[in-house]
């Protein structure tokens, strides 16, 4: 009975998916207690400072976007939150700069990682498309004005009659709902290879120590 039920599980999909996901990133590595004693170094904080960073912006867009794309012109809670949205991002893009320096000296993409600093990088252009989005929905003059310097550029491309920068509606559904996903889910596929092939080692030491001279050996 037991085999017969081994069987018909082997024949459904679902099955087949949760145990490739098992394999692949046991609870061990999806969910490490651990980890190698040079994660203890500065250089490994800066990717989950940038994480931290998006889950705040992610958070007061979210509170930006139920009051709408004026509320924080006219409320000074809204000016608050509208605050803490725009220096998250900052500080979102200031860590994400010094992890990608720091993981592109270190050749992050060493042990079959590729696929993991190509999602990195990815995941950076990503986050500056839906920078340039808050910007230009910022409905005031900067915005406008944004927009204006920049549709013309996009334009020279072919691409603005896809991405209209000056339709506001269509640059705010960019920033709220499409890029925000994107860049969300690149993250987690990112994390995801993380776990899988582990946090990359720095360089090993290859200087080999100073050899003792004839002379002060004899001595």
């Amino acid at each position: 009975m037991s085999q017969q039920r081994n069987d018909d599980l082997s024949t459904q999909w679902s099955a087949r998916v949760r145990a490739r996901a098992v394999q692949a990133l046991p609870p061990d590595k999806l969910l490490p207690d651990r980890q190698p004693a040079y994660v203890a170094s500065w250089i490994y904080l800066f990717g989950a400072l940038t994480m931290t960073a998006l889950m705040v912006v992610i958070a007061t867009g979210a509170v930006l976007s139920i009051f709408g794309p004026t509320w924080w012109h006219t409320s000074s809670v809204g000016h608050f939150v509208n605050s803490l949205h725009l220096w998250s991002v900052e500080l979102f893009f200031a860590f994400m700069v010094v992890h990608l320096w720091g993981k592109f000296f270190m050749a992050a993409w060493r042990g079959n990682r590729q696929l993991t600093w190509i999602t990195g990088v990815v995941s950076f252009v990503a986050s500056i498309l839906a920078a340039f989005t808050g910007y230009v929905s910022q409905t005031n003059f900067d915005s406008q004005w944004i927009a204006t310097q920049a549709k013309d550029g996009i334009n020279s491309t072919g691409g603005g009659a896809l991405f209209n920068v000056l339709n506001f509606g269509q640059m705010l559904m960019w920033h709220i709902m499409l890029l925000p996903l994107a860049v969300t889910a690149i993250v987690i596929l990112h994390v995801l290879l993380v776990r899988h092939k582990g946090v990359v080692p720095p360089f090993e030491d290859t200087t080999e120590p100073l050899a003792t001279s004839a002379i002060g050996s004899e001595a």
